[in-house]
């Protein structure tokens, strides 16, 4: 329950993809986030570097391999989000007709 806590905190998951993409600074992660405040992306890298997720890495940040291997253990939910979002667009298309 504590990591689908963590997890379900507002722009947690996008902060891990963005960091699963490329290692990043503080600003160019505010950038890739669309500009999320400051305070809560300084909280949410307190929080999931408290969790061992990822690591300060010169300049940025990276994923640890605890975050690697959730990226990875997440890879099974992803590709059942994409064929969800395609039947939802494809009987919403259906109803248009």
């Amino acid at each position: 329950m504590a990591a689908l806590d963590l997890l379900g905190r507002r722009w947690t998951m996008r902060i891990l993809w963005e960091l699963s993409q490329a290692p990043a600074g503080f600003r160019e992660l505010q950038r890739r986030c669309e500009r999320m405040s400051s305070s809560v992306l300084s909280t949410r890298i307190e929080e999931l570097t408290a969790a061992r997720l990822l690591v300060p890495d010169g300049d940025g940040y990276r994923l640890t391999r605890l975050g690697r291997d959730l990226i990875e253990a997440l890879s099974p939910l992803n590709a059942w989000s994409r064929r969800w979002a395609e039947e939802m667009e494809s009987e919403a298309a259906g109803e248009l007709e």
